[in-house]
Parts: C-alpha cells; sequence; structure tokens
C-alpha cells in the first residue's frame, strides 16, 4: 500500500518532437525524448546510454522503438523493446510486437502482436 514506485519515469524530456512536427528517417536520441507529432523511421536511444521515450496522445511512430524506459499513451506501428520499463497509457496503441521487462498496462491499452518478456535475457541481446 505505501510501496515507493521502483519504475520512476525520468521527468527530463532533453528533446521534443512537437505535434505539428514530421520526421522521416532514423532517430537515435539520448536522455529524454518526447513526441507529440509523427515519426516514420526507427527511433532508438543511443548505445550504453539508458534513456526516456514517451510517446503522447497525438504521437505517432511507424518503425521500430527501443529504449530502457518508455511511457506510450500514442500510437506505434513496429516493434517495441523496452529494456527496463515500460507504461502502456489508456490510449496506448501498438502494432507489432512488444518486448519487455516490466511492463504496466492501463485499461483500454491495446497490443496488436505478441507480449514477449525478456526478463532472464541480457540487456546487450535487445
Amino acid at each position: 500500500m505505501f510501496f515507493k514506485k521502483a519504475n520512476k519515469i525520468d521527468n527530463r524530456i532533453d528533446t521534443l518532437v512537437g505535434a505539428e512536427t514530421r520526421i522521416e528517417g532514423d532517430l537515435h536520441f539520448g536522455g529524454g525524448l518526447r513526441v507529440d507529432g509523427a515519426i516514420r523511421g526507427d527511433v532508438a536511444e543511443q548505445n550504453g546510454a539508458p534513456s526516456t521515450l514517451i510517446i503522447s496522445e497525438h504521437g505517432r511512430i511507424e518503425g521500430g522503438v527501443t529504449a530502457a524506459k518508455i511511457v506510450l499513451n500514442g500510437k506505434v506501428i513496429g516493434t517495441v523493446k523496452s529494456s527496463h520499463f515500460i507504461e502502456l497509457q489508456t490510449k496506448a496503441r501498438i502494432t507489432g510486437d512488444l518486448y519487455y521487462k516490466t511492463l504496466e498496462m492501463h485499461t483500454g491499452a491495446v497490443v496488436e502482436g505478441k507480449l514477449v518478456y525478456m526478463g532472464d535475457v541480457p540487456e546487450e541481446v535487445l
């Protein structure tokens, strides 16, 4: 009842993809990335730098997504890999497979694909 949330998301945002922004091509980021717009291409954190990806209700990514911590309330069409923690909020939609270590899924979130638990796999494989 009085547990501290072990998978706390870092609220620091280093990069913002605004609501009226559309990116075509792969995106590599470090720190915190918030997506309110659209990205067509893979989105991945830089190697060796655990990062946080937040995809808002209006955010959309068409491509693979890889990050240590992910908060998703928008749409992803592609494979999603979270090496630490993923939170699927009410309006989250994933069309593709989801690889995770820790998953928090709210009522209303949809995953059209496989849920693959990666708890015992070394991070280098992810």
